[in-house]
């Protein structure tokens, strides 16, 4: 990467990182702030980076940043579309599809799901790729950081990997798979017809699954706005929840967020979520 850009990108960092208060990123503001913005440990701590490495951005040094790494700076700034794309040029990355698991999430989704510490919320794109986590959610559904490709997508790994079905018990996975079906049409008719990623997975899941192609084949239609749903958690047991959603405004992000269901135990056995942490839980999620 160029010495030139390197530089920019460092200030560009600087700028952005001095504009935003730690109150907008659920951050107590303390004592002794001697300048506006955040400080450079706590950007470090939102992206989850070390503080060398972020120091060594902001000084234009170090290493390339990866696609990863500059999403997450993405986040953490709480930057605008086209400040996040231009972040990726600095860095001379290419910018991220949309829909992948590295995509542009909304400001406001994020300032949303800052303001639910109490309850597992994430958000996710229409073809079910998991954007962003909070601890809770990641230690009711597990952490999917790590899918890359059509992978990140939960609807095509539960067509095409057993072990992304223990989520649930097995007596709702008939149920579940219509839900996926139906809302994955949804989402691609939304989307323009000449949407390759859509299609892409579609024709991927119609060879690789003969449930999915029986199921694609009833043409059954509709977004999954909100669900009662049966978590399988390895400590917890199976956890009923409400799943609510929120829609970005064109339809390419949600905002979910998990609730206890009325007439249940469950909203001890989420109280519990914060004490376990992650610690074995499930890698799947919805």
């Amino acid at each position: 990467m160029g010495s030139a850009k390197y530089t920019e990108l460092g200030t560009f960092l600087r700028s952005r990182r001095s504009r935003i208060r730690p109150a907008d990123v659920g951050l107590p503001a303390g004592p002794r702030r001697r300048v506006p913005g955040l400080r450079r440990e706590e950007v470090a701590q939102l992206a989850g980076a070390s503080v060398d490495y972020y120091n060594e951005l902001e000084r234009g040094a170090g290493s390339q940043p990866s696609e990863q790494m500059i999403a997450a700076l993405a986040r953490a700034l709480r930057l605008t579309a086209d400040e996040r794309d231009y972040l990726y040029r600095l860095a001379d990355r290419p910018v991220p599809a949309p829909g992948t698991a590295a995509s542009h999430v909304h400001p406001g989704m994020l300032d949303l799901l800052q303001r639910m510490p109490s309850t597992p919320a994430q958000v996710i794109t229409d073809l079910h790729v998991t954007l962003v986590q909070n601890p809770l959610a990641v230690a009711l559904l597990g952490d999917q950081s790590g899918f890359r490709g059509p992978r990140a997508s939960f609807v095509h790994r539960w067509f095409t990997e057993p072990d992304a079905r223990l989520l649930y018990p097995e007596a709702d996975h008939a149920t579940q798979s219509r839900a996926f079906v139906a809302d994955l049409r949804a989402a691609a008719a939304r989307r323009d017809a000449k949407d390759a990623e859509a299609a892409s997975m579609i024709r991927t899941l119609l060879h690789a699954s003969p449930e999915f192609a029986a199921l694609w084949a009833d043409h059954d239609v509709a977004f999954r706005r909100d669900d009662r749903k049966r978590i399988r958690h390895p400590a917890l047991g199976v956890v009923e929840v409400n799943c609510l959603s929120l829609f970005s405004e064109d339809g390419r992000q949600r905002l979910l967020w998990f609730t206890p269901a009325l007439g249940t135990d469950s909203a001890d056995a989420l109280d519990l979520l914060a004490v376990l942490g992650t610690q074995d839980v499930v890698e799947s999620t919805s």
